[in-house]
């Protein structure tokens, strides 16, 4: 996410606001203090939930209590796995040398697979520097990991794990060629060519191209169960499963040494881009960027624009350009940003898009760590009162602006009919008291009538205005709008809010909105980045989602339901014996008064009903 949620010049940290807009992702947080300096790094599982337990009464221990005083901005990366946290929180750790982490943990290395340059190569663990040659797989986030590996590398490939002193000592066959877990090329049993074929196999393996092996214990497996082997068959099936579980490697550290990484996300007329920026293999920084973008502009324009002006700008000494960019769009001028950039940076550099493996994996977490970024700037406190000032600043109202609602109607084909009522303050969504109305009563499919109940359920018993919002927003057109005026203009009250309808623009893009205040009818169109759309379209776009939510399950719960359940007089067992006498629902739909009469239990005026009702569902 970004590199500062919280202003660094402010004197206290607001905690509560800051949570407000944190996920229950995994991912790794970074706390500063007055001087911007990382004085703890931490990984969760979720981390909304790690994070809430530093600012509870009781914190546990002076240690934290101090380390929590001390915090005036909190940064946080998501990940896409606990693993990837560990391997994450390691680097961060180095990098930085947090003061409360040195007292709290160690600084081991993670654990790395180790194929050997020897004449025949040996497959081990490795901890510590780099230093003897070979081929390093990993890293692991547990030693546990890299054991489980090894024991089933025994199993599938015929490589030595034995230390070199055992291996030159060696005038005949170990046990572990007698079990098939080595092919004793220390006696030459196996080809110098054999051997290595096995070596080149285990490195595809190990690499993540483990497509030949899996199709081998396919193979196995269902061979054994053909012979009625289903042991054997049930034992492959368990070593697939593992395989693909323990060989998952961890894309917060991997093989390239140096690339930025840049992630897209947009909502509307909003955009973020996140960039992670790989050094020696390993994650080192993040940071998440909010441009001001023209309504059209294509995702394409947004990146070139990005790397042209973040890279070479004015500040472009302290830019450090990589050898390698991964983006997701292909740009029309590659070319000539190439060439600027390698200009600049006198050196050749490299735009990769379509890209696969690690990269690709790359790329993911980028896209991720953006809307995660965007979603939490959104409903981040300070971001939500600036919109509720722009609102302010728009309708001038008398007084201040605190509540919002809006309304919103979700059917399918009039069916199974709900309408939702939102609810926005100026800390954001206050989702404890949204409402959800099932609608019924009205003829399905008219949408007018659905509003005029909704806002009865919501407004229908109040005695004076002082429990109204300050503005109540309705998700449509002239018509809606037309009802819920006509709705309010009959209430026995002072005075009722501003009434607004928000209607989709021609194409339905976001930003084409229109606001059709009440009264009036005047029309209003906003500019794509204005803050008072932003919050309209929040909360437009959230009673929306509430309501078809509410109708989704309601159709769901209706899909589950048998007609014959709500028929006077069919019991369980009467069901039962309909669908079992005649063969199922589609039967009971097709027969006459008669085949119904035929079932046992089933009398001619039940018949009758049980015909009429089931038709006329």
């Amino acid at each position: 996410m970004s590199e500062s949620i919280e202003n660094p010049s402010e004197k206290t940290f607001d905690h509560v606001a800051f949570l407000a807009s944190v996920t229950e992702q995994p991912g790794v947080y970074r706390m500063y203090d007055k001087d911007q300096v990382v004085i703890y790094v931490g990984k969760a599982k979720k981390l909304k939930s790690r994070l809430s337990s530093y600012f509870r009464k009781d914190v546990g221990n002076n240690k934290t209590r101090v380390l929590v005083s001390q915090i005036l901005a909190i940064d946080v990366t998501v990940t896409h796995t606990e693993s990837e946290a560990l391997i994450l929180e390691n680097n961060y750790i180095k990098k930085y040398q947090p003061k409360y982490n040195i007292l709290l943990r160690d600084d081991k290395s993670y654990p790395y697979i180790l194929l050997s340059d020897h004449k025949h190569p040996k497959l081990g663990s490795h901890r510590g520097s780099k230093k003897i040659k070979g081929e390093y797989f990993g890293p692991y986030s547990t030693v546990g990991a890299v054991w489980e590996s090894l024991r089933l590398m025994q199993k599938l490939f015929p490589i030595r794990q034995c230390e070199d002193t055992y291996y030159r000592a060696r005038s005949r066959p170990c046990l572990q060629y007698q079990l098939g877990r080595c092919s004793a090329p220390c006696v030459d049993k196996i080809s110098d060519d054999d051997y290595q074929e096995q070596v080149n196999l285990a490195k595809l393996f190990l690499r993540g191209k483990n497509s030949v092996v899996i199709e081998s214990l396919v193979e196995k497996m269902d061979s054994s169960s053909q012979q009625l082997e289903f042991e054997k068959a049930a034992k492959y099936r368990d070593q697939i499963a593992t395989l693909r579980k323990v060989q998952q490697q961890q894309y917060v550290s991997g093989f390239v040494s140096e690339l930025d990484v840049i992630g897209l996300y947009r909502d509307k007329s909003q955009v973020c881009i996140h960039t992670l920026y790989i050094r020696e293999t390993k994650i080192l920084g993040s940071k998440s960027f909010f441009p001001t973008v023209p309504l059209e502009t294509s995702n394409e324009a947004i990146i070139q624009a990005f790397l042209v002006q973040h890279y070479i700008g004015t500040e472009v000494a302290e830019r450090h350009i990589p050898k390698e960019f991964v983006i997701e769009q292909l740009l029309t001028d590659i070319d000539d940003v190439i060439d600027t950039l390698s200009k600049q940076a006198e050196f050749s550099v490299k735009i990769s898009n379509n890209v696969r493996k690690e990269r690709s994996q790359y790329l993911k977490l980028a896209q991720t760590n953006a809307k995660t970024a965007l979603e939490s700037r959104n409903s981040h406190k300070e971001s939500v009162q600036a919109r509720f000032q722009a609102l302010n600043k728009l309708f001038e109202l008398p007084k201040e602006i605190t509540r919002l609602e809006c309304f919103d109607i979700s059917h399918t084909m009039g069916q199974q009919t709900v309408a939702s009522c939102v609810v926005f303050d100026p800390e954001g969504p206050k989702k404890s008291e949204y409402r959800r109305y099932n609608v019924h009563g009205i003829t399905p499919g008219d949408d007018y009538a659905a509003m005029d109940f909704a806002l009865n359920k919501r407004y229908g018993k109040a005695v004076n205005s002082d429990s109204f919002p300050d503005i109540v927003f309705i998700d449509g057109g002239k018509g809606q709008l037309s009802r819920a005026e006509n709705f309010f203009s009959e209430l026995a009250v002072d005075s009722i809010p501003l009434l607004v309808g928000v209607a989709k623009g021609e194409s339905r893009k976001p930003g084409l909105e229109t606001l059709i205040l009440a009264g009036s009818h005047q029309l209003i169109n906003l500019p794509s980045n204005s803050p008072a759309l932003h919050l309209i379209q929040h909360i437009r776009d959230e009673s929306h989602r509430f309501a078809i939510a509410g109708h989704r399950a309601k159709r769901q719960k209706h899909a589950k339901t048998s007609t014959l359940e709500s028929i006077p007089g069919v019991g369980a067992k009467k069901r039962q014996a309909l669908l079992k006498y005649l063969g199922g629902m589609q039967e009971v739909i097709k027969a006459d008064v008669d085949a119904l009469m035929k079932v046992p239990g089933i009398s001619q005026s039940l018949a009758q009903t049980i015909y009429e009702h089931v038709h006329q569902a």
